[in-house]
């Protein structure tokens, strides 16, 4: 077979749109299945489209334009799959670790996407910016807002909250994708501990009030035993 039969055929007139799309499949495909971004050249995009490298910078500025969108566009579906583990509790805190969880997963679901996305250094304001703005800022906050209503978290703005439950679910995933070697349980335990953790730490810490350190919390936690009956003392870190 010539390589003229193998070309793509050009492509009728007001179709640009279809064949950047075909662009962002065949680029999300060779990120996907080689697992590595370096395996996604402008070239290696146009050959499996069928087209020549130049119809790609028709649509696409560079290859990190077009990595960046691919990364965007998978993104969306971080949204649908956090709404849905919030949506199965109706215990907020409950909702607010599932959702973490979810987070956790999809991203080490799907690794070189989420390191592009979260692990490279890059300019303010990417696609993927705002797509996990978009997503996991906004069901974050969206369940933070609803503790505040039920009093489990002082009212204000919902950002600092936010931003604690975000650190924590991207530091577990970032640590499983970056050092998948390192003993960190089956089945995601680590990432349940941890976020469990930060639930209940914030949860205790607004029941304390005020500027609440570790100290205050040793106070709090030895009283909780004490009215329930139980005289076992935590160690004294003196």
């Amino acid at each position: 077979m010539t390589v003229d039969r193998l070309r793509r055929r050009r492509s009728p007139r007001g179709s640009g749109e279809q064949l950047r799309t075909e662009i962002l499949e065949a680029a999300t495909e060779l990120l996907l299945s080689s697992g590595d971004e370096s395996a996604v050249s402008i070239r290696a995009v146009a050959n499996r489209v069928g087209v020549t490298p130049p119809s790609i910078y028709i649509h696409f500025a560079d290859k990190d334009a077009l990595i960046g969108e691919v990364v965007a566009h998978y993104f969306t579906r971080l949204d649908e799959v956090m709404r849905q583990a919030g949506a199965e509790h109706d215990n907020t805190w409950e909702a607010a670790h599932a959702q973490g969880m979810a987070y956790v997963r999809f991203a080490v679901e799907n690794a070189e996407l989420y390191r592009v996305a979260t692990m490279k250094v890059c300019a303010e304001g990417t696609d993927a910016d705002a797509v996990l703005s978009q997503s996991a800022f906004v069901h974050f906050a969206e369940t933070i807002e609803r503790l505040m209503d039920e009093g489990f978290v002082d009212k204000g703005d919902p950002t600092p909250v936010v931003m604690e439950l975000w650190t924590a679910a991207h530091g577990v995933a970032a640590l499983m994708i970056a050092k998948p070697y390192v003993a960190l349980g089956e089945n995601y335990e680590l990432a349940d501990r941890v976020l469990t953790s930060v639930c209940l730490g914030r949860a205790i810490k607004d029941v304390i009030g005020g500027d609440v350190g570790p100290h205050e919390i040793r106070t709090f936690v030895l009283e909780q035993r004490s009215r329930a009956g139980d005289r076992i003392a935590l160690p004294n870190p003196e």
